[in-house]
């Protein structure tokens, strides 16, 4: 499981890296991520749960990390259309308290662990992973 922020460099490394362990190892691994932007709640957490209220999370959540750096709002409306989104309902649902909630949800639960410090945080089988977020070392670790 993994507590990120699509706006931190750091958390798309570690994208990058989960990214390699899952081809790696297939269906051997099942990945959570939790939202915990560290500038207050923004538009891009909110538009892979809005793009999730679609059925399109993991691939808005992609495209998110992917496109770092090209992250305006016009670009979010971009990328639903080109996911196949209902633009209109994708608008909706990212001003909506439902989406905000689920948002805040993922927040509370990394505070009210104790561990989650800043992002990336991983934990590996619900124990907080401190070290390296590279391929081999998570390969490593998930072996253990």
């Amino acid at each position: 499981m993994e507590y990120g922020d699509y706006e931190c460099p750091y958390s798309r490394q570690a994208f990058r890296a989960i990214e390699r362990v899952e081809q790696e190892l297939g269906g051997g691994v099942r990945f959570c991520f939790r939202h915990f932007p560290l500038t207050g709640i923004h538009p891009h957490a909110l538009a892979a749960e809005a793009a999730a209220r679609q059925g399109r999370f993991w691939d808005m959540h992609a495209m998110l990390f992917h496109r770092q750096r090209v992250l305006e709002d016009d670009d979010l409306r971009r990328y639903a259309t080109a996911l196949g989104l209902d633009v209109a309902l994708f608008d909706h649902d990212r001003a909506s308290e439902v989406v905000l909630e689920r948002v805040r949800r993922d927040v509370d639960s990394g505070i009210a662990s104790g561990e989650v410090l800043g992002t990336p945080t991983l934990f590996i089988d619900g124990v907080v992973h401190r070290g390296s977020y590279d391929p081999a070392t998570l390969l490593s670790t998930l072996a253990r």
